[in-house]
């Protein structure tokens, strides 16, 4: 009987802490900006060759509904979290409009990039200059709704995530066939220069349409993907691709100065670097103790040594027996297993996964 009064006094301490940790973040609206990895069914409203409203996608979720996962996005994770009562809505959805918006919108687009000519391949997408006007459209109806002074101090207070980059390499840059042509014509440092020149002018413009609390999440080990280590024949399967690996710490450590440098020339910007490089990277050295059985095969995998030649779809494929067992759902996004990790060390994690500051001390900071 003891036993069970203490683990009860555990449990509602727990709670408790929970609770006065809830009270003390004031996060009335949660704004997403992305590509698939974050996209929650933007690109179900436009004609696109990249979407995931069809089985298998979805299946720990309910339904397919264009999120490109078995379950959840890190930001649905991190809004749960927070206490929001429903995920981030996509803004292309019909119903994502009145008060709805007053609590935010998703405008991630699997496909999307940095570049407006990045994802062509998948003919619709929505990339960041499409997304930011999208966001301009929104602002403007809060004012509407509310009034200057109210919506300016919503945004103030809002979260402001940004997830982009990783498909200006996969769907640009490391496109088969005309990549050794690009690289021969613009090296990495100078693609990569070319991303940050325009990745600053977008992230500048979110802080003049509003933005303060913005976490930029940075490009994870896109060699370690299962599409990558397929068509890099990757043999050793404890071994990742590594030239798309070089190019993405290459833009990450670009990236990192470049919020730095935002820090101090945007007054009041309180912008923090996530570094999902290291987060996944980790995961994927340490999958066992982490409980996962399979680092580098795709759940949903169709052919290939690794599952990941061919993206997961009505097409037929095979969908591992335990999700929660495997990094990736995909050829090329992570289970909903490997999403709880990375929102669970951006929510409390250290400076080496997030800094100078987590998602939690932002929302609390004034």
């Amino acid at each position: 009987m003891g036993g069970v009064f203490l683990e009860g006094t555990f449990i509602l301490g727990i709670i408790f802490a929970l609770w006065r940790m809830c009270s003390a973040i004031d996060c009335p609206a949660n704004f997403v900006f992305g590509d698939s990895l974050l996209e929650v069914g933007n690109n179900n409203h436009i004609p696109s060759l990249s979407k995931a409203d069809y089985p298998p996608n979805g299946i720990d979720f309910g339904r397919p509904n264009g999120r490109y996962t078995n379950g959840r996005t890190v930001i649905d994770i991190i809004g749960q979290t927070l206490g929001f009562k429903e995920f981030t809505p996509p803004y292309l959805a019909p119903t994502t409009a009145g008060s709805v918006i007053l609590r935010g919108a998703n405008y991630a687009s699997g496909g999307g990039g940095i570049l407006n000519e990045t994802g062509k391949i998948y003919v619709g997408r929505i990339n960041m200059d499409a997304q930011i006007d999208y966001f301009a459209n929104t602002r403007q109806d809060i004012i509407s709704s509310i009034g200057l002074p109210a919506a300016v101090e919503l945004l103030r207070r809002s979260l402001f995530s940004v997830e982009i980059g990783s498909n200006d390499f996969l769907s640009n840059y490391l496109v088969p066939v005309i990549t050794e042509v690009k690289r021969k014509l613009i090296p990495p440092e100078t693609f990569v220069g070319i991303l940050i020149a325009r990745f600053r002018l977008q992230l500048t413009r979110l802080y003049k349409l509003g933005a303060r609390k913005m976490v930029v999440i940075n490009i994870g080990p896109i060699g370690c993907i299962p599409f990558e280590r397929e068509v890099n024949l990757v043999a050793d399967p404890d071994l990742c691709a590594e030239f798309p690996n070089q190019l993405a710490r290459l833009f990450n450590a670009k990236l990192r100065t470049l919020v730095t440098e935002l820090n101090k020339n945007l007054p009041g910007a309180r912008f923090v670097y996530a570094n999902a490089y290291s987060i996944v990277e980790d995961i994927i050295d340490n999958y066992i103790s982490y409980g996962f059985e399979n680092r580098n095969s795709a759940c949903c995998s169709t052919v290939g040594r690794y599952g990941g030649l061919i993206a997961c779809g009505p097409q037929p494929t095979m969908v591992c027996e335990d999700r929660s067992k495997y990094v990736f759902w995909d050829p090329y996004h992570p289970s909903d297993a490997s999403n709880m990790i990375i929102a669970r060390r951006l929510l409390y994690g250290n400076s080496s996964d997030i800094s100078p500051m987590n998602v939690v001390q932002l929302l609390q900071a004034s």
